[in-house]
């Protein structure tokens, strides 16, 4: 097994020591940044998402992969600002004003960031101003809004009226989640996409950034 094989396979144990130490291994022996991220750590992590979907793995598991893969991107990250190495795209995270609601959406950020995505993570209860403003400021491709209360849905919709007041919807796309969300309601108030799961959400952002 070479190195990265041994990063990924170390990455979906949770064993985060050892991934610090294998990437450690990787850099000192030359291997591109780029390589260990797209070949050990996202490798890894697409697998702890495809089991995470089939329901072959739960929240624990890949709480501890996400750590493991945090160990290793800590190592690449001065790496890529040396090597000028774009993310895949920028994506503004929160979960909507008047919910204070986030497992679902912290579990979300986490699979983008193992996708290879840079996430800007509001946090709760965030108004639609802050999501326009923050994606315009930061230049994200995407807005992901989540909430678990069916009464805060109507500030998904402002987020979205927002974006298109100020001439943004065309660039900056729009995903919804959340226990009230449905592929209906993403479609009635003008969303872009509907991530019923976390790993869902993942594929319809790599779905809106194209």
């Amino acid at each position: 097994m070479n190195l990265l094989e041994q990063i990924s396979t170390s990455l979906q144990q949770g064993e985060d020591k050892q991934v610090f130490e294998l990437t450690k291994e990787a850099i000192a022996e030359g291997i591109p940044a780029k390589e260990i991220l797209d070949n050990g750590l996202i490798a890894g992590m697409d697998i702890i998402g495809e089991q995470f979907r089939k329901h072959e793995i739960f929240l624990p598991e890949v709480l501890l992969a996400a750590r493991a893969m945090y160990a290793g991107m800590d190592q690449l990250k001065p790496l890529f600002a040396k090597e000028g190495i774009p993310s895949i795209g920028k994506v503004v995270l929160g979960t909507v004003q008047g919910d204070l609601h986030d497992i679902g959406k912290n579990l979300v950020g986490i699979m983008l960031k193992g996708a290879g995505f840079d996430i800007i993570d509001l946090g709760k209860d965030v108004p639609p101003e802050e999501f326009v403003e923050t994606a315009v400021r930061e230049g994200a491709e995407v807005i992901g809004m989540s909430t678990l209360l069916t009464t805060t849905t109507p500030m998904m919709t402002q987020v979205i009226e927002l974006l298109k007041e100020k001439g943004f919807d065309s660039t900056i796309k729009t995903i919804v989640g959340g226990a009230p969300v449905s592929e209906e309601l993403a479609r009635d108030i003008g969303a872009d996409s509907y991530g019923y799961d976390a790993a869902s959400a993942v594929d319809r952002v790599k779905e809106l950034i194209g």
